[in-house]
């Protein structure tokens, strides 16, 4: 089995989460374990120099633990994973945010360059420590940035091998990366990178990586680097946003009217889900938006995606509490979006609600259910009659208005709105004072005041106000 740093490996496989604390920075926790592949061109030794490529912003690194195959392995089981594992070293997953929007998910351009996975310095022996617990460190110009221990990992190590060998055959000097908690951010030339894994008293020392400003820039041909406001927060590790149970009760407490009013004073004006009635008059939907779109119905499409596991399903499948599904439609009713069964799958995973600008078949079984689904009618026909599933995933147009995986939804018996994250703490604390004033003002009108300066309120009432609040 080799105990030596791979210079050119067979294959690179990385792992996209693995740790708690990358999980609830990106604000998602996988079921299982998915993965992307790194070219053996990207690994460089300690020392080694990165250049970030000139004309791009966002080069980050990620400090993880690699694992280095000694054995092949193929249709292993996990608790036998770590054997076919002959040691630990120190990696770098660096990526460049700049061209991930090229990549659809592959990672080969933003996360496959020459110099992108540095390993070393030192193989540790598999035999020579406990794979639960092993400490990685990250610095960047000698801050300690990042550090985390595998005590509490999503997927340990073994399962890891085990997963992979069920499809592909793991060969001696194989090397999987397993992952980056968080503190991963952004580098610029100048900055020196170091990254140490250590345990049971043996360490890899420092794998140390100087960046450098490249000097080649990109051609007139293939994809240009480009950032956006949401890369740019994910290269620098920005948390993701976290519809907190606080903050539910803030928006719980507050009326859509109120905060479509609160909206509109921030210019949103098209954020509502218009011609939707609940399944639950009553009930307040409260929710992140997952998102799945049908496309109008074609035989030939509809044989190719209609049937077997198709976005539908898969959708409803991939719900998890808290969830909204929101589905576009394109406001036709003259079919279900949804019947009884999947709506009783998302109560069973769940989600907070489902929204739909289409029909809603089974419609008094779907009322009977405690999840509420908002829908533009009944319709007892299937999906195929009107509809292919397409996707899930994207942004979408639902009753008029654009929704984006993430966005957060609020639903009453006033209707449906769609608030960016961004703004959801603000409207919500805004939508609270105004309802305040407005009770208020109501005692007053209901004593027989004028509303003429009260309704808005005048500099007189907004004293009176201030004084009234004291009090309470």
């Amino acid at each position: 089995m080799t105990s030596t740093v791979p210079e050119r490996p067979g294959k690179i496989i990385a792992l996209h989460l693995n740790y708690p604390s990358r999980a609830a920075q990106r604000g998602r926790t996988p079921a299982q374990p998915s993965y992307f592949l790194k070219p053996p061109t990207s690994v460089a030794a300690s020392g080694d120099p990165l250049p970030r490529p000139a004309g791009t912003e966002l080069l980050a690194f990620e400090g993880e633990i690699a694992l280095v195959i000694g054995e092949p392995a193929r249709h292993v089981n996990p608790e036998d994973g770590w054997s076919f594992v002959s040691g630990v070293t120190a990696a770098n997953d660096f990526g460049l945010y700049d061209l991930r929007y090229a990549d659809q998910g592959s990672n080969l351009r933003s996360k496959g360059g020459d110099g992108f996975t540095p390993l070393g310095p030192a193989v540790l022996p598999a035999d020579a420590v406990d794979p639960a617990a092993l400490r990685l460190r990250t610095w960047v110009n000698g801050e300690l940035v990042q550090e985390d221990t595998t005590a509490d990992l999503l997927f340990d190590f073994g399962r890891l091998v085990a997963d992979l060998s069920q499809l592909i055959t793991l060969e001696p000097g194989d090397v999987i990366l397993t992952g980056t908690p968080a503190g991963a951010s952004v580098v610029e030339p100048g900055d020196v990178v170091e990254v140490e894994v250590d345990g049971s008293g043996h360490s890899t020392g420092r794998l140390v990586t100087p960046i450098t400003e490249g000097t080649v820039h990109f051609g007139s041909f293939g994809a240009k680097p480009k950032v956006d406001a949401k890369q740019r927060a994910e290269a620098y590790g920005e948390k993701a946003f976290v519809l907190t149970e606080e903050l539910k009760a803030k928006l719980a407490g507050v009326a859509t009217a109120t905060l479509s009013a609160q909206l509109r004073k921030r210019g949103y004006n098209d954020v509502s889900i218009d011609g939707v009635t609940s399944t639950r008059p009553g009930v307040k939907l409260i929710g992140r938006a997952k998102t799945l779109r049908y496309i109008p119905f074609r035989e030939d499409l509809f044989r190719e995606h209609g049937g077997g596991y198709n976005a539908q399903k898969r959708a409803f499948d991939a719900l998890e509490p808290g969830d909204v599904l929101v589905m576009e439609a394109r406001g036709e009713t003259g079919t279900g979006t949804v019947g009884d069964i999947l709506a009783l799958r998302a109560q069973v995973r769940g989600a907070a609600g489902i929204v739909t600008d289409g029909g809603v078949r089974d419609v008094a079984a779907v009322a009977a259910l405690d999840i509420p689904t908002y829908h533009s009618g009944p319709h007892p026909a299937v999906l195929g009659r009107r509809h292919v599933p397409w996707d899930t995933g994207l942004t979408i147009a639902c009753g008029g208005a654009s929704v984006q995986p993430g966005d957060v939804i609020v639903g009453d018996d006033d209707g449906v709105l769609v608030i960016p994250p961004h703004l959801a703490e603000e409207v919500a604390d805004a939508a609270i004072e105004q309802e305040r004033q407005e009770e208020f003002i109501a005692e007053q009108v209901a004593a027989g005041e004028r509303v003429d300066g009260l309704y808005p309120m005048n500099a007189e009432w907004r004293g009176r106000y201030a004084a009234w609040l004291a009090k309470r």
